[in-house]
């Protein structure tokens, strides 16, 4: 009855070497689908949060302060020659003219 549908051998040959072919190409596409599948199934899900941050969860308190009065009054000193040196720097080398403002 298949054989009927053709006139030729030749296409009727043809007919089933492409079936017979299409049926590894078809396995191969659902394994490759499947191993997909087993890969996000084995992913952790992603924890699920609110749409806001966690406003109210604050950091506990230091043990220790983070710098000591005479740590910061050192580095304000450092700081301010460091600007200084950076405005006589370039005033020197025609830089803009604008004085830095002093705390």
């Amino acid at each position: 009855m298949f054989v009927a549908c053709f006139q030729d051998r030749r296409a009727a040959f043809a007919a089933g070497l492409l079936l017979v072919l299409s049926l590894p190409l078809g396995g191969c596409a659902t394994s490759t689908n499947s191993s997909l599948m087993d890969a996000r199934a084995e992913a952790p899900m992603p924890r699920k949060t609110g749409g806001y941050l966690a406003v109210e969860d604050l950091p506990p308190p230091r043990e220790k302060a983070a710098m000591t009065p005479d740590e910061r009054s050192k580095l304000q000193k450092e700081l301010i020659a460091a600007r200084d040196r950076q405005a006589a720097a370039a005033k020197t080398q025609g830089g803009p003219m604008n004085d830095p403002v002093k705390p």
